[in-house]
This record gives structure tokens, sequence and C-alpha cells, in this order.
């Protein structure tokens, strides 16, 4: 394979919801340009995007793929993303580094919420759009509808350079808007077609199309709008010079026609893509961090050799790879680079470029391309690589944060160490998965963007790493605080020859604010108890505390006066007043009308409009209190408070309810009182899981 030089290669996205058909137009485009004499089929889990275990077994997309082909004279990457909502992090990755993202609608199902997100993400990064109708081929398929669709609620500068002339199963033949022909296609899995004029029956529809697409254009430009004015139109030379320069500026977004299951319309989509799309050159001035963390501007024909990584392969067939952009200077085997993350030293090995798990090996990347580089010492994602003469960060993909949590453990015991190394593995190779070991529950945690992802991630642990897990809902941090004033007077006497242990302690506690912690405070007057043992009562009332009174869980909310007590000029020492401190504390907790509180989410469920109904008196069900909807485009975003305890696994309840087309996110929002009802049971399922932990 030849080397690109900036101004040839493009860098596009595939985004769009799940089933809209990324991954076979991928499989068009690469047969389109030969790489590919046949395409696979996702459902026979054998396209070249799809190489992963896990893809292959569950028939979609869980990773950002990245494959290339040459059209031309230029190189197009091509990043083919996952659909599910789950699998966010891979869509934004791949977004940071186009410059060109390309929707996939599926024309059965219309605008989806995976769209919507993939366009906010888009605008975010300020990339030019294209729209491709995909699966004109299905039944029941109305275009016209669809553009107007596409206008309503992206804008009327939504123009079609394809339309199908014959919509349905049938379908083999698109308009050319731009050029005025017809292309009918052979049938075969390569692509082949035949152009020729338009029929009558078609000519008056295309030349309105064509009308609007050079009203679109002249409106972009000053002096266009006025060769317009003057002449009634544009010539050829006009619009091709006009068409790049609109997209670059996100003053037009052309509509392809397509039908990535039978090869129809993917070579236009490649022409006008290679033609008039977007170059790393046209967005080539970028904003780093210097390294006095101070923001700099660079460009791609900057002579500084730098990197920016944005996704980790970390499986051991492959060997590891790290797939990254070169965002200035040309990036060379055998290079000496430093890692400005990580403060570390890189040598870059061998260098690849990939079509899917097919690698082919070259010596250097010029600036803008995407690579791929094997066993980097310790570079991951999110990591920027630069000069050590001129160091730089790159800015950094910003990915949400994890919002569904279960619990796992081993089966077998001797495998934690095994199991946390490959829960860092899994993080290192994808941001938006986190674990934690929680000490106060005795529980390791993960959490990711949805429970598909964290499915996904749990068979990895299996498959990769060989580990036997099982996962369990997770133990819920309820609080143990108090709703009124409560005292205690408690003596700590022990007398087993020798030494003995004397100390008293009058307490008072009174209740505070829930978010408040433990405040002990002490008010002794007099001789009573000499001053060293108050930090030995302090102690005992924090372990006390740790531990609870009511549940086993952590007091929160109390102010604590240690007031007076008594003393043994023999006997009391430390140990002896932290015991009375902790015993005369739970003994005032329970005198002062104990409670549980359990913690709050503030939940945003993101639904089309038909299911707010639904999604409400869902929530309510789960003693949920509605705190407003608010509408976007056309779905409708429902915010609530509902208890952590109730949504375990609501991802799986709201993918039933809607069909996969809604998505949610949960935050700690503040901790509640725990109505009684449920509080008699927390507190005997508590009890009961601490006499089984002493039995066992």
């Amino acid at each position: 394979m030849r080397e690109y030089q900036s101004c040839d290669i493009r860098n596009i996205a595939l985004v769009g919801h799940s089933a809209a058909g990324k991954t076979m137009i991928t499989e068009s485009m690469l047969a389109c340009s030969g790489i590919i004499n046949r395409l696979g089929r996702v459902t026979q889990g054998n396209t070249t995007s799809d190489f992963h275990e896990e893809e292959q077994k569950h028939n979609h997309s869980i990773y950002t793929s990245l494959l290339h082909a040459e059209w031309d004279n230029k190189k197009i990457n091509i990043l083919d993303t996952p659909g599910y909502a789950d699998f966010v992090g891979e869509t934004l990755g791949a977004l940071h580094v186009a410059d060109l993202a390309v929707f996939v609608i599926n024309s059965e199902n219309g605008i989806e919420l995976g769209t919507e997100n993939a366009w906010e993400y888009s605008t975010n990064y300020g990339l030019a759009n294209i729209f491709l109708l995909n699966a004109l081929d299905k039944e029941n398929i109305n275009f016209d509808n669809l553009l107007s669709q596409l206008r309503s609620r992206f804008g009327n500068h939504v123009i079609p350079l394809t339309a199908p002339a014959n919509v349905g199963p049938g379908f083999n033949q698109i308009l050319d808007i731009l050029n005025k022909k017809i292309i009918t296609y052979k049938g075969d899995e390569i692509g082949t077609s035949e152009i020729k004029d338009l029929s009558e029956e078609t000519k008056n529809y295309v030349d309105k199309l064509h009308q609007e697409l050079i009203e679109c254009l002249a409106e972009s430009d000053t002096d266009l709008l006025e060769k317009f004015f003057e002449k009634g139109s544009l010539d050829a030379n006009e619009l091709n010079s006009a068409l790049h320069k609109a997209l670059k500026n996100k003053l037009f977004i052309p509509a392809f026609a397509t039908s990535g299951e039978k090869n129809i319309g993917i070579a236009p989509l490649m022409n006008f893509i290679s033609k008039y799309g977007i170059a790393p050159t046209d967005r080539e001035n970028l904003k780093v961090l210097d390294e006095d963390d101070k923001e700099i501007n660079i460009t791609l024909s900057d002579t500084h050799p730098s990197m920016f990584i944005f996704k980790t392969l970390s499986e051991s067939k492959s060997g590891g790879l790290s797939i990254f952009k070169v965002t200035s200077g040309n990036i060379k085997t055998g290079l000496n680079l430093y890692n400005s993350t990580k403060k570390t030293d890189e040598r870059v090995g061998q260098l690849f470029v990939l079509n899917g798990k097919n690698r082919i090996q070259l010596e250097l990347l010029h600036p803008g391309d995407i690579g791929a580089v094997a066993k980097l010492k310790d570079s991951h994602t999110n990591n920027t690589l630069s000069d050590p003469d001129r160091i730089i960060t790159y800015s950094q993909i910003s990915y949400p944060h994890p919002n569904i949590h279960i619990a796992v453990k081993p089966k077998v015991k001797g495998q934690e160490e095994k199991l946390v190394t490959g829960l860092t593995t899994i993080h290192e190779e994808d941001l938006t998965f986190s674990h934690k070991v929680d000490s106060e529950l005795h529980q390791i945690l993960i959490a990711g963007s949805g429970e598909l992802h964290l499915e996904m991630c749990v068979e990895k642990l299996r498959n990769r790493f060989g580990l036997d897990i099982e996962t369990y809902k997770p133990h819920i941090a309820y609080r143990e605080t108090i709703k009124a004033r409560g005292e205690s007077k408690y003596r700590h006497k022990k007398q087993s020859g020798g030494a003995g242990q004397f100390a008293e302690v009058w307490m008072r506690i009174e209740p505070k604010g829930h978010d408040d912690e433990v405040e002990f405070t002490q008010s002794l007057v007099g001789q009573n108890v000499d001053r060293v043992f108050v930090p030995s009562v302090e102690k005992g009332v924090k372990t006390a505390c740790q531990k609870g009174a009511l549940a086993g869980y952590k007091v929160v909310g109390v102010k604590v006066d240690f007031y007076d007590g008594k003393q043994h000029p023999v006997d009391s020492k430390d140990i002896a007043f932290q015991i009375a401190g902790m015993f005369a504390f739970k003994e005032a907790f329970l005198n002062a009308r104990p409670c549980l509180l359990e913690p709050i989410m503030l939940i945003a469920v993101k639904v089309p409009d038909d299911f707010t109904g639904a999604i409400m008196s869902d929530l309510s069900g789960r003693r949920g209190k509605i705190l407003g909807i608010e509408t976007e485009g056309r779905f409708t975003v429902v915010k609530a408070h509902v208890p952590q305890a109730e949504l375990y696994r609501y991802s799986t309840t709201l993918r039933s309810i809607v069909g996969g087309r809604g998505v949610h996110t949960e935050t700690f929002s503040h901790y509640e009182e725990l109505p009684h009802e449920f509080e008699k049971h927390v507190i005997e399922q508590s009890k009961s899981e601490l006499t089984e932990s002493a039995n066992a």
C-alpha cells in the first residue's frame, strides 16, 4: 500500500442507531474498492468489521473497527461504530478523530434515538455531516417522507445527491441529482452499475431536487448567490467548487439513497467523499496544551511528530494494538516519543493500517492519517505521544460517567488478584467501564454505560482471562440516623486478674441534616474525666458510626456531646474509654428514634414522545417522584428522583417498554428516610447476612 499525503486522506465515522446497517455499508465500501470480492453478513458473523468473538456471537457491533478503502487516488479511513447506546464510548472515540460524520439511517424506522445522540456528539466536535438513507430495498418505504423528517429535524439544507428510482424490494436504481443521470445496478455484490440519461418520468423530479441543491449552495456563498441571481443557475464548475466549501462550513448536508445489503448507492457516496469530503488539511489548526499546560495552536504541517491514541486493543491474540491519529509530523517505525499523559518514554514499534483484524505493515504515516502501533509499553486510550523536544497534550475524549452497577466475585477463592488484573485491563481499553473495591459493603462493583455493556465485560473476564465469576445485585449503601434526641450513661468495667478496665461515659446526641457527617463535641466540666480520654471516646464513637447500631450501616447526621463520666485512678485507660464511648453511642442512638436512609438517584430517561406516559407510570411504580419533562426534537426527557434500590436492571425494563429506543442516566442525588415497611425488611436481611457471615 502506498503512502498518502494529508490532502488525500478522508477520515469518516459511520454512526447511527443500532441495526441501521453501518457494518453492511462498510462491507459494501470494501467491496467497491476491491478489498473483498463478496459481502459478508452480520447474521453470519463473517463481516470484515465485526471480527471480535463477542460481536460474531451476538450478531451486532460492540467495538469501533478501523478499516480503509482506496478510491479515486484517495485513502478513506472508515471507523465503523456500534449503534447501541451502551457502547457510546466507542462512538465518541471515533468522532474525536474523524473529519466527517456519516449518519446511517434505517429507512424503515426513520430518525431514531441513536441518530439524535450521534448528532449531538458530532455537533459538539464541529464535524460536517452526511446522511445515508439505508435499507431502501425494504417494504413500505417513503423516501420523500424520510427526507421531510430530516429537514424538519436538521434543517432545509439537507439535500439529496442521490434518490431511489424504484424504492422497495426491487430497488436497483438510483437517481444522480448532481449529474442528472440514472444508475442501474446489476445485482452483484461488488456494486457493478450502468449509467444512463434520465427518462421523461424521472426528469422533472430530478430537476426539482437539482434546483434545490443549486439554491442551497448559492445561499452558502455570497459570490455564488450573485451569480445565481444573474443567471438563474450555476454551471458545473461553480457547483463543484461550492460543494466542498458548503460541506466544510456545515451549510449543506448531503443525503444519499443506499442499500448496504445489496451494495446499491455506495459508489456515488465514495465518489463524493473522495472528491468533496473533508480532508485533515481542512481542519488542520489544532489547539493543544504545551508542557506548561498553556493552550497553543499547532498545524498538520508542523514537523514535530505527535499522535493521539483513541482506542486500545489488549487481546493477547493480537499482541496488543494502540489505534491512533497522527496529529502532526510523520510517525515512523523506531521513532522515540514522550507520553505527556503518563510522563514516560515510548518507542514506536511496528506500524499498521487495518481492515478489521487484517493488518498491512508500513513504515510511515503522514499527518492526519489513522493507523495502529503494536505493543506500546505504557500508553493507552486518551494518551498523547509527542516529540520529546516539543511536548504537547491533545484534547482528550470526554466520556460519560458510568451509571449502571453490578457486583462481581470469583467463584474460586484465590482469584481475586487475577480478577482485579482483568478489570484493570478492560478499563484501559474502555474508559466508559470502571470498577472499585467497596470496602464499606465488602463487594467489587463494576460500572458501565448499560447492562449490555456490562454483560460484554463479564464475558471478557470469563473468556479472555479464564475467570469463573458470578454477578449479583449490589448491596445498597443505606445510612443510619436519628429523628430525636437521646442520652446514655454507659459504664465499662472489666476485672479478671491483673490490671482491670474502667470507664464511664455520659453522652447526649441530637439529629443534624441527612447530608452531614457525625459531629463529635465535648462539654466536660470539673475533674470527673481527664481530658486525655476525650480522643479515646471520640475514636469509640467513630467505630460505632462505621458499623451502625440499627442494621450495620454507616451513621450520618448526628451531633454527639460527651458531657460527663467517671474514671478510675488505676483501671481507666485508652481502650476502656474507647469501648465505653462506642457502647454509650449505640445506647443513645437506639434511644433517639433511629431510622434508615436510602440513596436517591436523579434519573433522566430519553424516549420517543409516544412512550412518555408509560415511562412516567413505571417510574412512579418504583416510588419515583417526577421532577419534570423536557422536549428534545421528537423525544421526551423525563427527570425523576428514584430510590437506588428500585433501579437494579432498569435498562432491561426500559428496553422492554420502548423496544430499545430509549436511554437513561443515573446520578446520585441525596439520601431520604426509608419508608417503615421497607426498613423492617432491610434490617432483618442485614441481621441475617451478619449471622451467616459470623457462622461461615
